[in-house]
């Protein structure tokens, strides 16, 4: 198992690096420029060169490149160039909350999605089939930011069950934490579980048709055994990628979802930061990101050795 993780992380290294190239050179093809927005008023060209000495913005490309990789490399991502505070420290405020945020979503995803795409499967074209499959079609097709606006109007502002908006840390006050994020974990996480359900019930209809599930029912199991030990264990491997993927997306941000419920995450700062022209701030949440997605893909590549014991032979 180790040397297997071993040789995925040495792969997901040329990635990295590849991402790290393709995100600074975007980063600098973006219109206008920051130390203009951060001059303000005074606009004199000996105050711009000043800036621009002072965020080596003048020094090539290539060199600024690799002065940012230098940095990244003993943590530290710059300095924010409209608030000045390190960006290691912006992303550590802000982290928290994301994954808070991203398990939340997940729980409601994989509690509503993976039952839901089980029970479609082995009741493949009854009414609860249909019915779960309408409920999978909404769940993709209904906006995020209205289903969130829905919320606050009935579950909040009518009912007033839930406060609206706002987020406290789980360190201050777990409860009123747990309370606030509710409504956005769930707005995030039925589009979650729509994906989750199709991908569930597509490989379980897989799994359903094959020999050895059709023995195991020849024997006298019962129902539940063929299911859920012989047929639902195989088909978690397309599942389990998905789910990596998607609370990979959850890390780098749900923006609009954010925006909603005022949740002070990845996105609302990354939103700020491209507007701002702060584009060390930027290049930072984008990285961070980055090595979620590639964390996310080696613990499904863990899950992999774990769930199919074919893996651990070769």
């Amino acid at each position: 198992m180790l040397s297997y993780l071993i040789r995925r992380l040495l792969i997901s290294i040329p990635t990295l690096i590849l991402i790290s190239i393709f995100v600074f050179a975007l980063q600098k093809m973006l219109p206008g420029d920051p130390v203009l927005a951060l001059a303000g008023e005074d606009r004199d060209p000996e105050t711009l060169n000043r800036l621009r000495e002072l965020y080596h913005l003048n020094d090539p490309i290539w060199m600024q490149y690799l002065m940012w990789v230098k940095g990244a490399l003993q943590g530290d991502l710059g300095q924010s160039i409209r608030t000045g505070l390190p960006v290691t420290e912006m992303i550590a405020s802000k982290l928290p909350v994301t994954i808070q945020l991203a398990v939340m979503s997940m729980i409601f995803a994989t509690v509503i999605g993976i039952p839901a795409g089980i029970l479609s499967a082995v009741k493949k074209g009854t009414a609860t089939d249909y019915v779960a499959n309408v409920v999978a079609l909404s769940g993709l097709s209904i906006p995020n930011f209205w289903l969130g606006i829905m919320l606050i109007l009935l579950v909040s502002v009518k009912w007033q069950l839930l406060p609206a908006s706002g987020y406290v840390p789980l360190s201050e006050d777990p409860l009123q934490s747990i309370k606030t994020m509710l409504m956005p974990s769930f707005v995030l996480g039925t589009a979650l579980a729509a994906s989750l359900m199709r991908h569930t019930r597509s490989a379980m209809l897989g799994v359903l048709r094959q020999d050895y599930v059709r023995t195991a029912r020849a024997k006298g199991l019962a129902e539940h055994t063929v299911v859920m030990h012989h047929a639902f264990r195989n088909a978690l491997t397309p599942v389990v990628t998905l789910a990596a993927l998607l609370f990979g997306e959850l890390i780098a941000g749900a923006v609009l979802t954010e925006q909603i419920f005022t949740i002070p995450g990845f996105g609302k700062m990354v939103v700020d930061a491209v507007f701002n022209r702060d584009y060390a701030v930027v290049q930072g949440v984008v990285l961070v990101t980055a090595l979620g997605f590639m964390l996310m893909n080696l613990v499904a590549d863990a899950a992999y050795v774990l769930l199919n014991p074919r893996l651990r032979v070769g």
